[in-house]
């Protein structure tokens, strides 16, 4: 796989070391299982995958490359290049402008831009109108166009679909950017819905079955469908793809879903008329970071630290699976970690960020699991760890731990 230039205040004296030690043991990154830390007083259990995957990395290296080769130009984002406060601080820092906010909201209007102006299109990818809004401006965003291949993926398999005359169903947030233009771009060739999750999946089987009725479900999806989307007509033929950063397994259960629905409706023996096999478009980073957590929780552990952007929907659901387990508290940086006795952290449920008292157990020896977001610099998880293990007397030094560590592999 290609070696990404990434500028280097990304990387960590700690975290990186450990995950090159990993990969030059497993390369093909079969091995799950997690990376204990020992610093006396306190434990780390580290998740095998985690912290900037593929598309991020293609990322930052296009967009940091587009500064330094245009000094003399305006540049411009059209909108968070990923969803973490530190990536995107840093490059408002170095004259980058956001043209929309994460939400879509207009922060610079289209007729301020020039045609001899820079714009980044961030990993999320964006839209067919978008595209066209660009195209219009006289704006070649091609160059820099950091697009995740892995969304792309996703694009041209929807597109596919349409040609086969399947309908689309985005398993996604439909306010997400991702979500946001895997729509746009699924809707040039094929019917496409939108669900978020089982729950809406099964209203969808619902009214494929005739157990619900056309104003019942054009109410719930009147936000979610494609222009013309017929009902009545559209529904006979389905393919799930997804927003590469949601569970993946809650996507094979929409996919499962739906399969047997139209195995109900349609008989066993002409299933493969009805609906595609998709599988190949879950993204692989997602599904080790995803698999690799839940290799990290059938371990014993205190509670878990996650590290990322608020934002980030890989993130939240890597919150969603520790928090099924055990106490977890979810920070963007080191800096929420107050004090030894005080933590600020989100809730992403409520959409709130929060303080939590005395969320250090008082023990002998404390067992942390750490890990965060495929959008986290891998510096950020280092910050974390160093802060936590201050909170702490008697600690063994982090060079001693980590030679102890390379001469157990």
């Amino acid at each position: 796989m290609k070696k990404f230039e990434i500028p280097v205040f990304y990387r960590s004296p700690l975290i990186t070391k450990i995950k090159k030690l990993r990969d030059a043991k497993d390369p093909r990154k079969k091995d799950y299982l997690p990376t204990s830390l020992n610093f006396g007083p306190v434990e780390f259990l580290i998740a095998r995958h985690f912290g900037f995957c593929y598309g991020v990395e293609n990322a930052i290296e296009i967009s940091y490359k587009a500064i330094e080769e245009n000094t003399d130009k305006r540049i411009f984002l059209l909108s968070e290049m990923i969803h973490n406060p530190e990536v995107n601080g840093d490059l408002i820092s170095r004259g980058v402008k956001f043209i929309s906010d994460t939400n879509g909201k207009q922060l610079i209007e289209w007729g301020e831009l020039k045609s001899d102006d820079i714009v980044i299109i961030p990993a999320f990818g964006t839209t067919v109108e978008i595209q066209q809004k660009l195209y219009e401006l006289g704006i070649e965003a091609i160059k820099y166009d950091t697009t995740c291949p892995f969304v792309e993926k996703v694009w041209n398999r929807a597109a596919s679909l349409g040609k086969s005359d399947f309908t689309v169903i985005v398993h996604g947030k439909h306010k997400h950017e991702e979500t946001r233009a895997t729509f746009s771009h699924s809707k040039e060739n094929a019917p496409t819905i939108i669900v978020r999750n089982i729950e809406e999946a099964q209203i969808l089987g619902k009214y494929i079955l005739g157990e619900t009725n056309e104003k019942v479900f054009n109410e719930y999806f009147r936000d979610k469908l494609s222009p013309g989307f017929n009902i009545k007509k559209h529904l006979s033929k389905v393919g799930v793809v997804n927003q590469t950063t949601m569970l993946a397994s809650e996507t094979q259960a929409i996919s499962d879903y739906l399969k047997n629905i139209m195995t109900l409706k349609f008989g066993e023996e002409n299933i493969k008329e009805h609906i595609a096999d998709t599988r190949d478009t879950l993204c692989y980073a997602t599904h080790d970071n995803q698999r690799a957590t839940l290799s990290l929780l059938e371990l014993a552990a205190d509670l878990a630290i996650v590290v990322g952007g608020y934002n980030s929907s890989n993130t939240s659901h890597i919150v969603e699976l520790c928090e099924e387990r055990l106490p977890t508290y979810f920070i963007s940086s080191a800096d929420k970690m107050e004090s030894k006795t005080i933590i600020r952290h989100f809730k992403f449920a409520e959409g709130v960020e929060q303080t939590t008292n005395n969320y250090l157990p008082q023990k002998e020896k404390v067992k942390i699991i750490l890990t965060s977001g495929a959008s986290c610099p891998d510096a950020v998880v280092d910050e974390v760890l160093t802060k936590t293990l201050s909170f702490f007397k008697d600690v063994r030094n982090a060079e001693e731990v980590i030679n102890e560590y390379e001469s157990g592999l």
